[in-house]
């Protein structure tokens, strides 16, 4: 069985009265993320370490960091872009091999050779690639 799913199906068994984190990456390992499951909420936290072309949304008046790069929602929530640096650490994460679905605290997730896809419950989500971002 996959790293990625061996997380996941460890993740959901494991006791949410605490947050549970557990974190994975594509295997370019240029995208990587974060997951937090709460008794009520989790949310899912994605950084595109190396990107290029325009970012899925204009750069905030206010944002005087990297942006274009990090990605979070909750498992109802919008997705919202963050300015913040990028941390261009390549360590540590599982690995989604391309054509691995992950379901995980209100989120699935793709990974495939074009990028990684991810929706909440309620279909917000964004696509993420070197080449192109996306927001839905």
């Amino acid at each position: 069985m996959p790293r990625f799913i061996v997380s996941i199906v460890f993740a959901l068994c494991a006791s949410t009265s605490h947050a549970d984190v557990w974190t994975f990456e594509t295997p370019s390992e240029n995208i990587q993320c974060v997951v937090g499951q709460g008794a009520s909420v989790s949310d899912l936290s994605c950084t595109i370490i190396e990107r290029s072309g325009a970012p899925a949304l204009p750069r905030p008046a206010d944002c005087q960091s990297d942006w274009g790069h990090d990605f979070f929602m909750t498992n109802t929530g919008a997705v919202r872009m963050l300015c913040q640096p990028v941390n261009h650490n390549r360590d540590g994460f599982d690995r989604a091999d391309y054509g691995i679905t992950g379901e995980f605290g209100g989120f699935i997730c793709h990974s495939s050779k074009k990028g990684l896809e991810c929706r909440n419950e309620v279909g917000h989500g964004f696509f993420l690639s070197r080449a192109k971002q996306r927001i839905f």
